[in-house]
């Protein structure tokens, strides 16, 4: 049985969302191979039906097959889907430019960007693979969530309308809604600067400095974000949907959120070796937090909360220092185009 698409589907990534992803396909009705480079990892999926390196609370669909040879994975699938962190990418894409063909359809769902590039995910795997039906997989999406069953969505965005058909079909069940778009731009750079955000966020929980604050916290964070994005060709209304507010609310709000997670770490006095060490996970904002910065330099564009996310993380400013700057700051229009 290949399930509805004829053929299996790949998952390239046996993290905790890459994990979740490959269950929500097979109880779609699709077979599906997730890739991991440790057989160990491929064998206990395999035989136990578990992950539990990346995820304990999940019973792994039966139609889920751990493969460890990327080859493998790929070859005959009718969708590959890359779940690697950020600065990994381009070194699991270059070996899938090995193994991937045109007609493959290639969805990534990593929130990221490559530093010193300042490359895309999307931008990576179509300089380093063939793959031309290319789109991202992004939103208000927290993987322990939807393996207990709450009812989430996500967005499938693609320049192609058969590539977001293709995804709405993977993903869609009865307790996950799959919405489409066509803004890779928009919809890339949400999933990537919502994680800065989300570490200023973490911080000012861990601060204890309240829910007015917070509000404050975010709505200016989104309003860079959207400053900067535009500034780089997204569209505006990105901003508001799924990928955009969507998943920047649950990012900075879940304690489920790596990033968050970090950010309350560091304002609790602990090193961000410490922190990540902790976290046992990537958190995805600690290296954005660069690139963001980079970027917006590059674009003239004043964001003051991104650059004390960076000060903090980086440079090691404390963030009471860091929340005394952004307070001394002029207070300027609320949204620039109203």
């Amino acid at each position: 049985m290949s399930g509805p698409f004829g053929a299996p589907i790949a998952i390239i990534g046996a993290g905790n969302w890459g994990t979740v992803l490959a269950h929500l396909a097979a109880r779609a009705g699709h077979e599906v191979r997730i890739w991991s480079r440790d057989a160990a990892q491929c064998a206990e999926i395999n035989e136990h039906r578990s992950n539990s390196r990346a995820i304990r609370s999940l019973r792994v669909d039966e139609r889920v097959r751990g493969e460890p040879d990327l080859r493998a994975a790929v070859t005959g699938a009718a969708m590959v889907v890359v779940v690697i962190p950020s600065q990994a990418f381009r070194e699991v894409a270059r070996k899938l430019g090995d193994v991937l063909d045109p007609r493959h359809i290639v969805l990534h769902a990593t929130k990221g960007i490559e530093l010193g590039t300042h490359r895309r995910m999307s931008e990576i795997l179509e300089e380093e693979t063939c793959a031309r039906q290319v789109g991202v997989l992004s939103g208000p999406n927290i993987a322990a969530e939807i393996a207990e069953g709450l009812p989430a969505g996500t967005v499938v965005t693609s320049r192609f309308p058969h590539v977001v058909k293709a995804g709405k079909q993977a993903f869609t069940s009865g307790r996950f809604m799959v919405f489409g778009a066509s803004d890779v731009v928009g919809v890339e750079l949400c999933g990537a600067l919502k994680n800065v955000v989300a570490i200023a966020a973490g911080i000012a929980s861990g601060m204890g400095i309240g829910e007015n604050a917070m509000a404050l916290l975010v709505t200016r964070g989104l309003a860079e974000i959207t400053a900067l994005a535009t500034a780089m060709g997204a569209r505006p209304g990105t901003l508001a949907g799924l990928a955009g507010a969507g998943d920047l609310m649950v990012t900075c709000r879940s304690q489920h959120s790596r990033n968050h997670r970090v950010g309350e770490a560091l304002a609790k006095g602990a090193s961000l070796e410490e922190a990540v060490a902790k976290l046992g996970m990537v958190a995805e904002g600690v290296p954005t937090a660069i690139a963001a910065r980079e970027l917006a330099a590059a674009h003239e564009i004043e964001c003051p909360v991104l650059e004390r996310v960076y000060r903090i993380v980086h440079e090691g400013v404390t963030p009471r220092d860091a929340l005394d700057e952004l307070l001394r700051m002029r207070a300027g229009r609320d949204v620039a185009w109203v």
